[in-house]
């Protein structure tokens, strides 16, 4: 495998001219320079992430600590195994991106994965912020740790757990870029089941605090999806040898994988007790889904047809949209409030 250097902390004889800059394998001063970036759309997203800016505790859960236990019990169980899962899945990443950022040598992606981990840090707070505000302590600490434990949760932390300790143990540009194509999984596939959970429980007037929540997590990860996106195509300029058609339709098939997980895992844990959702819902949506993420890098889509969104599941991307003023099932106050617009998921 084609080892990758990790780039040095100081290095004065590093090259300033920007032409030169590379995403992997370049001679970088680490210096953040912010009037001279060669990849010119960190600018829009990096002013972007900045004003997301929020904290947890300025939604009101108030309604949801008297809604929770008046879930039914395949709501409560969902909610429950639902958390668990988003909190590995932030925690991971918020100990990943720095792993990564040790072997990118343009300081301007670095910026951006430096932001992206404080914000995944805040959204593992948000759910502990959630668990402590409506559940006991025993009762909290037993969904922070059910990954550890369900079979279905372990399988797909172990998926996306592997690809990272791989790129730990060998630090190659192949894994690195399995690893990014991880990455892009994540952001892109594997949260939205969760998120359609509770987007759809807002809808049946239950848990808004913990709709609108997600709602602000949503948008943050619209940002990130679209960071690695960007270097996914940036990488496929300056590193043709890591997108032979080979590995291409390996990258292809980890996205493949990641939504069959993704299904499979939706049908175990909202399956067709849950009034608004079914598992033809969540199989049609997780499809094009996939046929979306595909197709933004330029692959060939995995499913048949699903190329537009379902009708069925329209109202998610409504509730996603952190432009729109508030809605009746949100009792708290508007997201309308960022000083620019959010990232809309049509990526």
């Amino acid at each position: 495998m084609n080892k990758l250097k990790r780039k040095p902390l100081f290095c004065p004889e590093g090259d300033t001219d920007v032409r030169n800059r590379r995403i992997i394998n370049g001679n970088t001063t680490n210096l953040n320079d912010f009037n001279h970036m060669k990849y010119t759309w960190v600018s829009d997203w990096y002013r972007q992430a900045m004003n997301n800016f929020w904290v947890p505790e300025e939604i009101n859960l108030g309604a949801d600590v008297k809604d929770y236990p008046k879930l039914t019990e395949e709501e409560r169980r969902a909610y429950d195994k639902i958390l668990s899962f988003l909190v590995f899945l932030d925690s991971i990443q918020t100990a990943n991106l720095p792993a990564l950022g040790e072997f990118i040598t343009a300081n301007e992606i670095n910026l951006c994965l430096t932001i992206q981990a404080f914000q995944e840090a805040v959204h593992s707070q948000s759910y502990s912020y959630m668990l402590d505000t409506i559940c006991e302590p025993q009762k909290r600490n037993e969904v922070l740790y059910q990954w550890k434990n369900d079979v279905h949760l372990l399988e797909r932390n172990t998926f996306i757990g592997n690809i990272y300790n791989a790129f730990l143990e060998e630090r190659s540009a192949e894994n690195f870029m399995k690893t990014v194509i991880g990455n892009y999984i994540l952001e892109g596939i594997y949260f939205y089941s969760g998120f359609m959970f509770f987007y759809n429980l807002g809808r049946n007037q239950k848990m808004p605090g913990s709709a609108q929540e997600i709602r602000y997590i949503n948008r943050d990860e619209n940002t990130h999806l679209w960071l690695f996106r960007n270097m996914i195509r940036e990488l496929q300029k300056e590193e043709p040898e890591l997108f032979t058609e080979e590995r291409t339709e390996e990258y292809r098939q980890m996205i493949r994988t990641g939504c069959e997980q993704e299904i499979k895992w939706g049908h175990y844990v909202i399956g067709d007790g849950i009034s608004g959702l079914t598992k033809q819902m969540i199989t049609d949506y997780i499809q094009y889904l996939g046929n979306l993420r595909c197709q933004n890098l330029g692959l060939e889509p995995i499913y048949e047809g699903h190329l537009e969104e379902p009708e069925s599941m329209g109202w998610v991307s409504q509730y996603s949209n952190a432009n729109m003023i508030k809605t009746d099932f949100f009792e708290a106050r508007s997201t309308a409030y960022a000083k620019s617009t959010a990232l809309i998921d049509d990526l």
